[in-house]
């Protein structure tokens, strides 16, 4: 089944596993397609052995590594990715791919790696982002506690229109909450991006996902979430997302969109952000972080496809929350 087909099948807003896949994707939503002007999301299963070619057209892409660890070329330039076992175990490193490209991923074990991407207008060069230098961060308090992997974050790494982050809900807690919105450019307060949510729950459980409209006609989505599905947003209060007790729940947040420079500005729903000021009388939920970035040895330098030296993970201006 094309993209598009499954996307019209499911309201063109909610895609579930299997609905995308498209020739070695278990997944295809490329730019340009119903509620996904900006971004795209592809992710490739290969086999031990196998690899994958592609061209990046008129897209930046970033090669994250699922499950797995795999080798990108592009531009001349090689990179190992070492990866991870998979989205619950560890922070994983990174290739980031130009537009303009012809790029082949290998994995000789095997796995699955996302491509998050953007359409853009400059061409960047290709680089490594080492797992080390992802910043770790804790944000809400209590059940609205969880972590955001800010590997690709507006001012962590640098790209053209792209911005894409990892966020993962402990059990029973609610995350994307309170409710928000970065459908309109207001100056300062709120960027206009849409967004791709990828789903994978920690051993085959579900949760949920919310979408209400912020317009006449807008965006609306109440999903049950498995691995593999996915929702796109291109407008549109979003939130909660909801981990079943006793499953983590991950997502990968993909977005970019038409406004001057890259920011991610949010703005909360009116009727919710009173739960901002519970927070600060909550401990955060203490089984986070379930893990932190790796840390390299002190001294090391920086290698195109291996891990580098890091200081302590930075935390990024609080301009969205997830």
């Amino acid at each position: 089944m094309s993209t598009d087909e499954g996307d019209e099948r499911y309201g063109e807003r909610y895609v579930p596993a299997g609905t995308a896949a498209d020739g070695p994707y278990a997944l295809r939503l490329d730019p340009g397609g119903p509620g996904r002007e900006y971004t795209g999301l592809r992710v490739v299963e290969l086999a031990p052995g196998a690899a994958h070619s592609f061209t990046t057209g008129d897209a930046e892409w970033i090669v994250l590594p699922l499950e797995g660890g795999c080798t990108v070329t592009v531009d001349g330039a090689f990179f190992e990715l070492l990866g991870r076992e998979n989205v619950f175990s560890g922070v994983s490193d990174f290739a980031y791919v130009p537009r303009d490209a012809r790029a082949q991923i290998a994995s000789g074990a095997g796995g699955r790696f996302a491509l998050a991407g953007a359409k853009c207008e400059r061409r960047l060069p290709a680089r490594y982002g080492p797992a080390p230098e992802v910043p770790v961060e804790l944000r809400g308090s209590g059940p609205c506690s969880r972590q955001i992997n800010n590997f690709a974050a507006a001012d962590v790494f640098d790209c053209d229109r792209l911005i894409a982050v990892e966020v993962l809900t402990p059990g029973g807690n609610w995350s994307s909450y309170p409710p928000h919105k970065h459908d309109e450019h207001r100056p300062g307060t709120e960027s206009e991006l849409e967004e791709i949510y990828y789903f994978e729950i920690e051993r085959g459980g579900l949760g949920y996902h919310r979408v209400s409209p912020s317009r006449p006609g807008g965006t609306e989505v109440l999903a049950e979430v498995r691995d593999g599905d996915a929702v796109l947003i291109p407008d549109g209060w979003h939130g909660p997302s909801i981990a079943p007790p006793g499953r983590t729940m991950y997502y990968l947040n993909v977005m970019a969109g038409p406004g001057p420079g890259r920011r991610w500005l949010i703005r909360d729903h009116p009727d919710h952000r009173w739960i901002r000021d519970t927070w600060p009388g909550q401990p955060v939920d203490p089984r986070l972080p379930l893990y932190e970035a790796p840390r390299s040895a002190p001294g090391t330098r920086t290698a195109p496809g291996r891990p580098a030296a890091s200081g302590p993970a930075a935390r990024p201006p609080e301009e969205e929350d997830r």
